[in-house]
């Protein structure tokens, strides 16, 4: 059966002597991302909060690349705690960050909050991400050429940016929440690709296409009766990670920063995911919600 993939790209570019970080790659898109880059030859670390699975995806991806440069580290990017404790050890570890990969997420879960407080989705999807790559961007863009990749989803133009309820407090509606943790996820590529202008660091954000993953397992109600009808067209976890991989590798990409790719090409995103006033409140308010200083 057909998926939802219409352009096929490959390279054979090598990343040898490249750092790669890579968040929530013990499974998924994630993982098969890290089998590639691993295959290329960069030196792959996976951060997820689960380190039996993380254990097992090493030994996965070392057998799949024959590159047995990689290795898991713990981080909870629903916890800023352990998002810090990540960062210094990261730092204290590697010398060098040529390609942070923003992929981990939750979808569509239940309402929670993170430990800092935060809307689950939110927290994880775009405050954990943030800072983590608020916390590496000076190793970062002492490695440059460097590139940051950050995973959204086409639902983020569904999505708008409450800022006047970040958390969903006043009400909560799933499939909202997820739908504005991406489109913040564009918005803070978009931002940051300005502000990072002539340091040699460029930024991409990305959606997948509609993959067959383990992230649909809190859909219910009539979404889950659409989901499943559709899912026989969905991607699997390989072709879902060509995007992040073209995005990662491909050398064209050097002179772009702060555009949005789909299916191995440069798409547009939504209106909103444009708005640089938008951008930079949401900016703002995730500074002020962090409580750090990041002009």
């Amino acid at each position: 059966m057909t998926s939802f993939f219409t352009r096929a790209w490959s390279s054979a570019e090598k990343l040898d002597g490249k750092t790669v970080l890579i968040t929530g790659a013990n499974t998924g898109i994630g993982k098969e991302t890290a089998k590639d880059l691993a295959g290329r030859g960069a030196k792959v670390i996976i951060a997820c909060r689960d380190m039996e699975k993380a254990k097992e995806a090493v030994k996965e991806i070392i057998e799949t690349s024959g590159n047995d440069n990689v290795k898991c580290m713990k981080l909870d990017l629903a916890d800023t705690k352990s998002i810090r404790e990540f960062a210094e050890a990261f730092k204290k570890d590697e010398p060098k960050l040529n390609i942070l990969i923003n992929n981990a997420g939750v979808m569509v879960c239940p309402y929670g909050k993170t430990a800092d407080g935060f809307e689950m989705q939110f927290g994880v999807n775009h405050l954990g991400h943030f800072l983590l790559t608020y916390l590496l961007l000076d190793l970062i863009k002492r490695s440059a050429p460097a590139r940051i990749l950050t995973v959204s989803s086409m639902v983020h133009s569904w999505g708008s940016i409450n800022l006047e309820d970040l958390n969903s407090e006043k009400s909560y509606d799933k499939m909202k929440a997820y739908s504005q943790s991406k489109l913040a996820n564009v918005l803070f590529s978009h931002s940051l690709a300005k502000r990072l202008e002539g340091t040699g660091v460029t930024c991409y954000a990305l959606h997948p296409g509609a993959v067959k993953t383990d992230l649909q397992r809190h859909v219910s109600g009539p979404m889950y009766l659409i989901m499943m009808f559709i899912r026989p067209f969905f991607k699997t976890a390989v072709q879902g990670a060509q995007t992040t991989i073209y995005c990662a590798v491909e050398p064209s990409l050097e002179n772009e920063t702060g555009q949005y790719y789909g299916d191995c090409a440069r798409t547009s995103c939504c209106d909103a995911g444009k708005d640089d006033d938008l951008a930079q409140k949401l900016w703002e308010l995730s500074c002020r919600m962090l409580n750090i200083t990041w002009e």
